[in-house]
C-alpha cells in the first residue's frame, strides 16, 4: 500500500490480537530481581534464565508464532541474531526493557553492552541509507548524532522482546534493525532497500566468528561437554556449551 495509505499499526497485531514484538517471556524482571537480592548467580543463573511457569499455561497470551519461535530457538544453539523492522532507521541492541519498572526511557546495557554496541554500529555504518552524507531524520528521533544506533530501553522500554529473551535464555546475541524511514515501501522502492542492506547483513553475518571459539572437552576421554559453563572475569553473564 506505501506509507501514504498504511498507518504505523498497520500488521502489527496478529489474527488473534497479540503484538508478537512484545509477546516472549519476561526474564528481565526476574534476572534483577535475584541480582537485587543477591542471588546470582549462586542461586538464581545469569544466564540460561527459565520460562516462568506462568508463561507455559494452555490459557497464557502467548501466540502460536511466539511458540513456535521458542522452540526453533531451543532445538538449535544460535549464537547471533538480527530482527528486522521497519519505520525507522536506526540499529537498536539490548536491553529493550528499563531496569526502572516505571521508567520510558533509560540506558539498560547488559553485561555484554561493548559487543552489542560493536554489533550494532558493524550494521550501522555499513548501510547506505544510515550512513549516507544527506541522511536526515524519519521522525523526530535525531539517531546520526548516536552513530545511527541505540540501547533498545534508552529509546523505548519494551518488556518480553525477542532480543531480551534471546539473550537471557539462550547463548544468542540479537539486535533490532530498523530498516526504513518508511514502514510500508512499495515494490518499486524495493531493490533501492536491498541495496541499502546487502552489505551490512554480510557484515553483521561474518562477526558470527569474533570472540573465542573451541570445544570443551573431557581431559580423559576427549569427548567433548555439552552444557559446560563458560565464564568470563568482568561479564556477569555465561555461556553455555
Amino acid at each position: 500500500q506505501g506509507s501514504e495509505l498504511a498507518g504505523w499499526a498497520m500488521g502489527r497485531w496478529t489474527y488473534e490480537g497479540i503484538d508478537l514484538n512484545h509477546n516472549f517471556a519476561d526474564l528481565n524482571t526476574a534476572l534483577w530481581d535475584a541480582e537485587d537480592n543477591d542471588l546470582v548467580p549462586h542461586e538464581f543463573p545469569n544466564h540460561y534464565i527459565p520460562i516462568p511457569e506462568y508463561y507455559t499455561f494452555a490459557n497464557a497470551t502467548v501466540a502460536p508464532e511466539t511458540r513456535a519461535v521458542i522452540a526453533w530457538m531451543q532445538r538449535y544453539p544460535f549464537v547471533l541474531s538480527a530482527n528486522l523492522h521497519g519505520g525507522e532507521l536506526v540499529v537498536t541492541y539490548p536491553f529493550d526493557m528499563t531496569r526502572t519498572y516505571w521508567k520510558a526511557q533509560e540506558l539498560t546495557p547488559t553485561p555484554d553492552d561493548g559487543v552489542f554496541r560493536w554489533l550494532a554500529t558493524v550494521y550501522a555504518t555499513a548501510n547506505l541509507a544510515m550512513a549516507s552524507g544527506e541522511r536526515r531524520r524519519c521522525h523526530y528521533d535525531d539517531f546520526t548524532r548516536f552513530g545511527n544506533i541505540i540501547n533498545g530501553a534508552n529509546w523505548h522500554t519494551v518488556a518480553g522482546s525477542m532480543n531480551d529473551f534471546s539473550y537471557l535464555h539462550t547463548n544468542c546475541f540479537e539486535i533490532t534493525v530498523e530498516l526504513s524511514c518508511d514502514k510500508f515501501p512499495h515494490a518499486s522502492e524495493l531493490p533501492e532497500e536491498w541495496e541499502n542492506n546487502r552489505e551490512s547483513l554480510l557484515l553483521f553475518m561474518e562477526q558470527v566468528h569474533r570472540g573465542i571459539k573451541g570445544v570443551v572437552r573431557d581431559s580423559d576421554t576427549e569427548q567433548g561437554i555439552p552444557n559446560a559453563i563458560i565464564s568470563v572475569d568482568g561479564i556477569n553473564h555465561d555461556v553455555r556449551t
